[in-house]
């Protein structure tokens, strides 16, 4: 584990209360900890209560489930978990995620069903004409509470033999937050549905 918790990598920290969700810059390394410098004050973090953390590597993201053991301002002294695992080689946790939704852009609005995403992107299929030239905003209801609004930039067509077409792309925020909430939310439902 201690050769994947590597100085100056950024790291994201999920606790029970995700909006309470930070980023952060691991600073130090040690046999049994490691230390976390945090960009916003540690709000929902506390001591010995467990937090999620997923961090980018070179064999995919690192998931695992930790604590912090000490807490000073920004910095925290993060306990080495026993355990780990990597959701996916690619940067992002992509889910199926079937919804109809609309694709609106100034003037007009597509129909369009979707068919996967993650928090880089998504893909779906229309039977619209879309303009990929243009960009687009996007609703991607997570719960019956919970929506988070995303800009959309196509970069692939294809046009599908039955009929429609098939479009991928990718998101823009309006914050990190949304970012962050859209990548808790693929990697737990990877999870929850591997384990099914």
């Amino acid at each position: 584990m201690r050769e994947l918790i590597e100085k100056d990598r950024q790291i994201t920290i999920v606790p029970a209360d995700f909006k309470c969700a930070n980023k952060g810059r691991i600073i130090d390394v040690e046999p049994r900890y490691f230390t976390i410098e945090l960009e916003h004050n540690p709000d929902g973090i506390m001591r010995h209560n467990y937090c999620e953390f997923y961090t980018q590597t070179n064999h995919g993201t690192l998931y695992f489930d930790s604590f912090a053991e000490t807490i000073d301002g920004k910095i925290l002294k993060i306990a080495n978990p026993a355990k780990h695992r990597f959701l996916q080689r690619r940067q992002y946790t992509r889910i199926k995620f079937v919804h109809e939704l609309d694709l609106s852009f100034e003037g007009g609005s597509h129909k369009i069903s979707t068919l996967d995403i993650s928090a880089g992107g998504m893909k779906f299929k229309t039977n619209e004409n879309v303009n990929i030239e243009n960009t687009f905003k996007v609703t991607l209801p997570l719960s019956e509470k919970q929506s988070v609004e995303c800009i959309f930039s196509p970069i692939r067509i294809e046009k599908v033999e039955q009929g429609g077409y098939i479009l991928s792309g990718r998101f823009e925020y309006h914050n990190g937050k949304d970012k962050m909430t859209l990548t808790q939310y693929c990697a737990k439902r990877s999870i929850e549905i591997r384990n099914k």
